[in-house]
């Protein structure tokens, strides 16, 4: 198999446009659940306390949230057809991409300084020109001969 090939399998499997979720963010990511024949929307909401290969098409993140007193982790294949959307709720000033000292605190000293940022443009997907179809060879006729 040649590098390219797999490098055209990868591009495909992508989503045209996700969300720039960074540590620190409080987001809320809706998947796709299948139960038997039914599939509903779960929505987790939690902080994203790492992001690991932002730019390939193997981008994932893990977000943490405490569910009944217990810290629970979760991670998402960002390009994954399972994963809806990503929505950002909230921004955070922190100066590591990996967040793991947050696993042992609790309460105040868990919390990050929240940072003003533009929710709705944040959270919009830019328009994506799909690729018209090359437009086949046009087939002139030959013109008329006198």
């Amino acid at each position: 198999m040649s590098f390219e090939l797999i490098q055209k399998v990868n591009n495909e499997q992508r989503k045209a446009a996700v969300v720039t979720a960074k540590s620190g963010d409080t987001v809320r990511v809706h998947q796709k659940i299948k139960e038997g024949n039914k599939e509903r929307v779960q929505v987790f909401e939690g902080v994203v306390i790492r992001v690991d290969r932002q730019k390939s098409h193997t981008a994932r993140i893990t977000v943490r949230k405490i569910a009944s007193g217990v810290g629970v982790e979760k991670s998402f294949l960002i390009h994954s057809p399972l994963v809806e959307k990503i929505e950002i709720t909230r921004r955070a000033k922190v100066r590591r991409n990996f967040l793991s000292y947050l696993r042992n605190r609790s309460g105040k000293s868990a919390r990050l300084k929240a940072v003003k940022f533009d929710r709705e443009g944040v959270n919009t997907l830019p328009e994506v020109k799909e690729e018209a179809p090359k437009a086949e060879e046009a087939t002139e006729t030959p013109a008329e001969e006198k």
